[in-house]
């Protein structure tokens, strides 16, 4: 299964997605997350990773070559991608967990993101998975990813969402793009400072068609676990994680 992970930026989709793939190591699963966000760099260190792989762009030449070397006898151009074809550099593993990077935007007047874009949906398209194995995409914050097509691959959507209006908003923006695409999408609350909030923002996400499959309380050892680049395996938020990930899995 391959589960987009998306919502407004800073609403927790890195935390939740490395959250997501440690609980699915506890249940036997082979986990490949895709860095798909081009802007935040910490997923490696989050995952416990000492260094970042080499993002596939160098693999078409970067962001100025990869209209021609798409057509080019690469990885990329295989019919299918499959996890244990990637060369060492281009991919971090360790007990079961695995990282694969699209590509960052690194300095001033480099361009538009699009053709990480255009990378990230031929990938996510070829990628074929093992039935032992799942793929997490941490996208790019807000829609502009389903403008691409990237979700085109994708079997389900979750939507992460934080206590704001704003939040709100890019919700139910993803809801309606995912279902005009016929994808799957639910919605997980994330740092929900008490019930009472919780359940405000599960009414206004069910008005908008938006299931919540799960919340996931503010957790100060999370807040404090990533001051310094990290992600706890224990606490309130990363246990109730694990009930998200059986219902994300269910058919």
């Amino acid at each position: 299964m391959k589960i987009s992970v998306c919502g407004k930026g800073g609403s927790g989709k890195s935390t939740v997605v490395t959250f997501l793939a440690k609980q699915a190591l506890r249940k036997k699963l082979e986990v490949l997350v895709v860095d798909a966000d081009d802007s935040n760099s910490g997923m490696a260190r989050m995952l416990g990773f000492d260094s970042h792989p080499l993002p596939l762009m160098d693999l078409v030449g970067g962001k100025a070559m990869i209209k021609k070397r798409m057509g080019g006898q690469t990885l990329l151009n295989q019919t299918e991608i499959r996890t244990g074809e990637f060369a060492p550099d281009f991919i971090r593993r360790r007990n079961g967990l695995m990282l694969v990077g699209i590509g960052k935007i690194l300095q001033t007047m480099e361009g538009c993101a699009c053709p990480m874009g255009v990378l990230n949906r031929e990938f996510l398209k070829k990628l074929t998975l093992e039935p032992n194995q799942i793929a997490l995409v941490d996208m790019e914050a807000g829609v502009e990813h389903f403008g691409r097509g990237i979700d085109e691959a994708i079997d389900k959507v979750l939507v992460v969402v934080e206590p704001s209006f704003d939040s709100l908003q890019v919700a139910a923006k993803i809801r309606n793009m995912a279902f005009s695409m016929g994808k799957k999408v639910v919605a997980v609350v994330n740092k929900a400072p008490s019930e009472a909030i919780s359940q405000k923002i599960e009414q206004q996400l069910a008005a908008d068609g938006l299931a919540v499959i799960g919340v996931l309380p503010q957790d100060p050892s999370v807040f404090e676990a990533c001051l310094n680049g990290d992600v706890p395996e224990k606490g309130q938020a990363f246990e109730a994680v694990d009930t998200v990930l059986d219902r994300l899995l269910a058919a």
